[in-house]
């Protein structure tokens, strides 16, 4: 062993290859390459940079180009084996008594066109086809395992909340606070990484801004955006300064063992407007009824549809998730190693939920020249209902 990390567990990654290798024979797949960092760490154990070939039926072959020796402390799996170059792929499957696929299985979601057009010369017998769609849903449903790691990281959240009381002061800019903070974050075993898997979707930590920036829209998809520091990086904490009685907004990732928890607060020097409270309490009124419908079965767009229903019977609809053509049509996202898992609560999802899905709930208000209000939490789908998982108090947190 080179490290004293924590690893997935051998039989956690015997079910994930077992339940994609059930996939690939459902559609007659006879083998995958799996490549993009995420799916390696959920099917392999490991982020060495390495090549996963998973067939429909056998033992998976991790090929490892950098670094062997860790990928063999990290990964559970039997067959581990060095890659000079991705052109011996098809030799060194064939070695280890397995056959070169006749309809190989690629993420095309997020695999490059150049790479591609590489491994259509490699494998130039076999037929290339998308199973992204067959991953995502895979890692949609979390386990114990999964569950209790989304946990530690709720459990960093509440802690880096609570902690944020004794940090903010009147004229700190947005920028240095948004850094001790995220100190905060980093003492507590966050990873730093935040990872997507939409093309160009970036995040760093998250967003912490105030006032009228936080309404500022952005480039991400996301109700909040913020003026960032400057046009290469266009969201996030700026150099505006923190006033009192307006709202301060903290929407973090917290990052821990490769999983994902999602949370936003509202702090306030001296307390905020009546109708800014308001609207934040409409929002945790609006999150507790979506907690009660969303059940298995339920499908993810009729989510969206009945907040938009909600706020507009309330009023609220012209700053709901965002203001005009900035408004972003989903009311909450999949989470786990990714920001943006299966299933999206969005316009128009058909897809069902199911038990044991992660889902990051963000009922918002963002009202131009003002702020923001609102709350995100991180919960599990069960037969009853939403379970939060994201415990720290939902209410304004007021400094006086």
């Amino acid at each position: 062993m080179c490290h004293d990390f924590p690893t997935t567990p051998k039989q956690e990654l015997d079910r994930r290859l077992d339940s994609l290798q059930r996939h690939l024979v459902r559609q007659q797949i006879d083998g995958a390459l799996i490549l993009q960092n995420t799916d390696l760490f959920y099917f392999a154990g490991t982020s060495q940079q390495a090549h996963l070939y998973v067939p429909a039926a056998g033992r998976p072959l991790l090929l490892v180009h950098k670094s062997l020796e860790r990928a063999r402390s990290e990964s559970s799996l039997a067959s581990i084996v060095k890659l000079s170059s991705p052109k011996e792929l098809g030799d060194l499957i064939r070695e280890a008594g397995l056959m070169v696929p006749g309809r190989l299985g690629l993420e095309l979601d997020v695999l490059p066109a150049s790479l591609y057009l590489s491994y259509s010369r490699i494998f130039k017998n076999s037929s290339l086809v998308d199973i992204s769609s067959s991953i995502r849903h895979i890692r949609s449903i979390k386990s114990e395992h999964e569950l209790e790691c989304i946990r530690q990281s709720a459990a960093m959240a509440a802690a880096v909340a609570e902690s944020v009381k004794d940090l903010i002061l009147e004229g700190l800019s947005e920028i240095e606070l948004a850094g001790l903070v995220e100190a905060e974050a980093r003492k507590r075993g966050h990873q730093g990484v935040v990872r997507m898997r939409l093309f160009g979707g970036e995040l760093f930590y998250g967003h912490l801004m105030s006032g009228q920036e936080a309404a500022l829209p952005s480039c991400l998809a996301s109700p909040t955006g913020g003026s960032g520091l400057s046009p290469a990086v266009p969201q996030g904490a700026g150099l505006s300064r923190i006033k009192a009685n307006e709202p301060i907004l903290m929407d973090y990732v917290f990052a821990k063992n490769g999983y994902l928890a999602d949370q936003t607060r509202i702090f306030a020097l001296k307390g905020l407007p009546r109708d800014l409270v308001a609207a934040h309490q409409a929002m945790l009124e609006l999150q507790e009824e979506l907690q009660i419908m969303a059940k298995p079965g339920v499908e993810a767009g009729e989510l969206y549809d009945f907040a938009v229903q909600w706020t507009r019977a309330r009023g609220l609809a012209d700053w709901f998730m965002g203001a005009d053509n900035d408004r972003i049509r989903f009311i909450g996202h999949g989470i786990g190693l990714e920001l943006d898992e299966f299933p999206f609560l969005a316009k128009g999802q058909k897809m069902r939920l199911e038990e044991n899905m992660v889902i990051a709930l963000e009922p918002k208000l963002i009202i131009p020249g003002r702020g923001v209000v609102g709350i995100e939490d991180t919960h599990r789908v069960t037969p009853n209902g939403l379970e939060r998982l994201t415990g720290f108090d939902q209410a304004i947190q007021v400094i006086m």
